[in-house]
């Protein structure tokens, strides 16, 4: 579990001083749970990632990582951030083998690296170069680079964003897929509401810039169970949607409000 508890984070203006950026932000996202981060530009969607992948640290409050604060960068969290940040004079399986470099002095398992290229088909394309992939194929370049180091944590700032439409459903459907085999806990920034009903077990609604914060936690239970089979043509899809694209657009409206609103659509809360 990954919890935020009175969470307040700055940083640094140009000549002098701090600008707060979130202020007072709590969550919590469950063990092997999808979760989404969604909100206005510039309301610390981001920050909040870079704290809990250790990357800047709380001016006040805490991050928890499985019950126990977080000090510096966890080895058992893994980013993928919205340019996916591969080196262009790499290879593909280079790239792919590039935490495990971080990571040990000894030299790669290459074998192990190669099978999850061929696993994420990109085993074919392993001597290509980043500029010589498709966005689809860079998006799925990150994922293994991510996941080759066996994360527990997955935090994605606007992964998909760069994407056509139907190469951004196929990541989407092929990172749930990804999510659910190797029990992921999954932390997304996005702007896309519909993106966030989709993929998410819980979205957690940011309001405010300078300082943002959370404002509403919205649980997404679908009809099937605990592992339902998602849809876009699910009239609960659309129900969501529209509570999100509430819970953003009246960032003040009252949580009572809100749960009545979730409850008239036979949404639970």
């Amino acid at each position: 579990m990954v919890e935020l508890k009175d969470v307040c984070l700055s940083y640094p203006l140009a000549r002098k001083g701090k600008a707060l950026a979130v202020q007072g932000a709590n969550a919590s996202f469950a063990a092997g749970s999808f979760s989404s981060i969604i909100g206005p530009s510039g309301c610390g969607k981001t920050t909040i990632v870079k704290a809990i992948a250790g990357l800047i640290s709380p001016n006040a409050g805490r991050v928890f990582l499985g019950g126990n604060p977080l000090n510096g960068i966890n080895r058992k969290t893994a980013v993928i951030f919205q340019e996916y940040c591969l080196l262009p004079w790499k290879t593909v399986i280079a790239n792919a083998e590039l935490p495990l470099r971080i990571k040990s002095d000894k030299k790669p398992d290459r074998k192990k690296v190669e099978t999850m290229l061929e696993e994420f088909g990109l085993a074919s394309f392993a001597k290509r170069y980043p500029h010589q992939l498709s966005g689809g194929m860079k998006q799925r370049l990150a994922i293994v680079r991510a996941l080759v180091a066996e994360p527990e944590v997955l935090l994605m700032d606007e992964p998909f964003s760069s994407l056509d439409a139907l190469t951004r459903e196929d990541a989407q459907a092929f990172l749930l897929s990804v999510q659910k085999e190797r029990r992921l806990t999954v932390i997304m920034v996005t702007h896309s509401i519909e993106e966030a009903v989709y993929l998410s077990d819980t979205v957690y609604v940011m309001k405010g810039a300078s300082p943002g914060t959370i404002s509403r936690k919205i649980t997404i239970t679908r009809e099937g169970g605990s592992s339902p089979d998602r849809s876009r043509g699910d009239p609960l899809f659309y129900e969501y949607s529209g509570i999100l694209r509430q819970a953003l657009s009246k960032p003040n409206l009252p949580k009572a409000a809100l749960s009545n609103l979730q409850k008239q659509n036979g949404s639970p809360v």
